[in-house]
């Protein structure tokens, strides 16, 4: 029987990446998937990639809208909730002198508020032994340039993770969150950087890696899993780097 046998589970930013990867882990841990994306294509492909049951819905973390809509649908469908996986997030980079109030706005909106409001209206779906993962970055504790608004909405969620565990203990929810460091996905290329400089940077970036690679989606889809299932049943207001050695190794 698998490690989530017979719960359900939403991933938002589950059409790619870390969050397909940890969509097609838990489906065959035994979960029912909801996963929520923006893009119509990436949608349906994920659709089709995760098979009969998953459930894939358009919906934009930063809209609190789209969140209600979102939270209803599985209400409607599903009726409860027993882990909850923030993953949706933004990572443009943009010198610091030239970030303006737009910019700011529609980082923190998608990669903190969005995240914030989702747990709050999900909180009366999540069942007693829910977990709740969010997603952060080791640039909220490292440091990278251009990275200043990102870096600091990640640290925001790192906060609310362990804010929460405090308030919400009696009610059986654990909150913890991932710190991924820098991982094979397409959100480098989402980052605004042209992609012969982007192959520069990355080659660059090994070399700042203790293990002298890119950690691979199916990596943190793992380390998620562990999060989200019993086996980290005495766990709580925990982050867990899963960043090759960056954080924590000098090599």
């Amino acid at each position: 029987m698998g490690k989530l046998a017979g719960k359900i589970a939403l991933i938002t930013g589950g059409t790619s990446g870390i969050g397909l990867a940890t969509a097609t882990l838990f489906k065959q841990e035994g979960a029912r998937i909801i996963v929520t994306g923006r893009d119509e294509q990436a949608i349906a492909q994920a659709e089709r990639a995760l098979g009969d049951g998953t459930v894939a819905i358009r919906s934009d973390a930063g809209k609190l809208a789209d969140v209600a809509q979102l939270i209803d649908a599985v209400k409607d469908r599903f009726g409860s909730l027993d882990v909850l996986v923030l993953n949706a997030g933004l990572a443009p980079a943009r010198p610091f002198e030239a970030i303006d109030e737009a910019f700011f706005d529609q980082i923190i909106g998608v990669d903190f508020k969005g995240p914030f409001f989702t747990i709050q209206k999900a909180l009366p779906l999540l069942q007693p032994g829910a977990s709740v993962v969010l997603i952060t970055t080791i640039v909220a504790k490292i440091g990278f340039p251009q990275g200043t608004i990102y870096g600091a909405a990640k640290a925001a969620l790192g906060s609310l993770a362990r804010s929460l565990s405090a308030e919400l203990v009696g009610r059986g929810i654990r909150f913890n969150s991932i710190s991924p460091g820098p991982v094979d996905t397409p959100i480098f290329a989402r980052t605004g950087v042209p992609p012969q400089m982007l192959e520069g940077i990355l080659e660059q970036m090994k070399t700042t890696i203790p293990m002298r690679r890119l950690g691979e989606a199916s990596e943190l889809a793992k380390a998620i899993l562990f999060l989200a299932s019993s086996d980290s049943s005495f766990i709580l207001g925990e982050e867990i780097a899963v960043d090759g050695g960056m954080t924590g190794v000098k090599a």
